[in-house]
């Protein structure tokens, strides 16, 4: 069955194995005791370090072991802005950053900080010029993702670093999608990232401080780990966390040169056989071996239910495999549509006929689920219009159902007429602007009701 869900977990790496099994006999032992059992697991857990340290691209005293990559997120965060509260309590977050990164930001600003959200473009991405504007005398911190989790866009951290650095402020990024397949460039300050992310076993995450950052662990003081990471330490998992990281970047090169090349044929094909699909993401400046693409009038969660039945597992930023029913807070900053999302992201080793199998089996899937919901390809419907403009009531709709009464009611309309949805469902907000962008029609905007929003769109065409 393949696995093309990578990007939330992927799986153990065979070096990760090995490591782990060896470990498991000689890492046992307490590492900070001087007797020879705790020597021999000193030893590991220092080369463990220094190879980690290494791919991280920086000294292996900067760099401690966590229990995961948001609590090595969760630590950063909070260390560097206790450490530099005297300098102000601002921090500043891209609007799409891991919800780990943003829910540290939540935290901080019902302490009494405050927090700045730099937007983003189409495609996902930040620009220098958005941090250069969010940063302030009293900014303590400022966050970036090295490449976006569920997109995949790749961010200008260098770029960012340098804006930073110009203004004295440290640069917090996550690196947990990025890391397996390089070190992340530019002069940043902190780094985190997750060993389940690369191959390695759950469990592990990074925490690279580089020196002279002021950093004031928060909680009570512990003596492993610089005083950063309480508890002991995991050592089997750490070593084979490390030991993967260094075999997946040793393939990474040739391994992501090959995966670029699936994922650049399911992009193309993908807008072929299905019709109304929407790629998201930098086509270019981004992860080799992930795609996210949405499509229109399907149900997120129901799609996916029925590629698990084909054999697919692949993961969604949909609003409609939520248990809140609001969209991925990354295609809500893009202002992409999300009903029926669908995210592929490829283990290394992917063959091409699991590809070319998937790409088979996705026509057929969506066109089950548009059939289901009484809708095949609804804008294409020849149908003699009746009014000049229209009001639709889609109050306790939920996506993709506003969309698909919406496509019907604009052809009931004349060219230049408007249909005016009233909707409770959150994701309309998203999905109709985006659903005028895909078939070339005017949205005018939105206005809030008694129960629900009203959103008119008028036809042009």
């Amino acid at each position: 069955m393949p696995y093309f869900d990578t990007a939330s977990a992927a799986p153990l790496h065979p070096v990760a194995r090995q490591a782990l099994q060896a470990s498991l006999d000689e890492g046992w032992a307490d590492p900070a005791r001087l007797y020879r059992e705790g020597r021999r697991a000193r030893l590991l857990l220092d080369a463990a370090r220094e190879a980690a340290a290494e791919a991280a691209g920086c000294r292996a005293d900067e760099l401690v072991f966590t229990p995961s990559g948001t609590h090595a997120v969760h630590t950063g965060v909070a260390g560097v802005l206790a450490g530099r509260r005297r300098v102000g309590s601002h921090l500043v977050v891209s609007a799409v950053e891991h919800s780990s990164v943003l829910h540290a930001a939540e935290v901080h600003g019902a302490r009494g900080g405050t927090v700045t959200e730099v937007p983003v473009d189409r495609w996902g991405a930040v620009t220098p010029a958005g941090y250069a504007d969010a940063l302030a005398p009293e900014t303590a911190l400022a966050c970036l993702q090295s490449a976006n989790h569920e997109v995949g866009t790749v961010q200008p951290v260098a770029e960012v670093a340098e804006v930073c650095a110009a203004a004295g402020v440290p640069l917090l990024v996550d690196a947990a999608q990025s890391l397996g397949w390089g070190p992340v460039e530019g002069a940043w300050s902190v780094l985190a990232a997750s060993a389940h992310k690369w191959g390695g076993p759950p469990g592990v995450g990074l925490l690279a401080v580089r020196k002279g950052v002021r950093f004031s662990p928060q909680g009570p003081a512990d003596e492993r780990e610089s005083g950063r990471s309480p508890g002991f330490t995991n050592l089997p998992a750490i070593v084979a966390a490390a030991a993967s990281l260094r075999a997946v970047r040793a393939e990474a090169d040739a391994e992501a040169a090959r995966l670029r090349v699936l994922v650049d044929r399911i992009r193309r094909r993908v807008v072929r056989l299905v019709p109304d699909v929407e790629v998201v993401g930098d086509p270019d400046r981004r992860l080799p071996h992930l795609v996210t693409f949405s499509c229109l009038y399907v149900d997120g969660e129901t799609l996916l239910h029925e590629l698990d039945r084909a054999g697919f597992s692949v993961s969604s930023g949909s609003s409609c495999t939520s248990s809140t029913l609001t969209p991925s807070h990354v295609l809500r900053a893009m202002g992409v549509l999300s009903e029926g999302n669908v995210r592929v992201s490829l283990p290394p080793g992917t063959p091409a006929e699991e590809v070319n199998a998937f790409l088979e089996v996705l026509p057929r899937a969506v066109a089950d689920v548009r059939e289901r919901l009484g809708v095949s390809e609804p804008a294409a419907v020849a149908v003699a219009p009746v009014a000049d403009s229209l009001e639709l009531d889609a109050l306790g709709l939920r996506c993709p159902q506003p969309v698909i009464e919406l496509a019907r009611a604009v052809v009931t309309v004349q060219v230049g007429g408007t249909v005016t949805v009233v909707s409770d469902d959150e994701v309309a907000r998203l999905d109709i602007p985006a659903w005028c962008a895909m078939r070339g029609h005017e949205y005018l905007g939105e206005a809030p009701r008694e129960i629900g929003t009203a959103y008119t769109v008028r036809r042009a065409l």
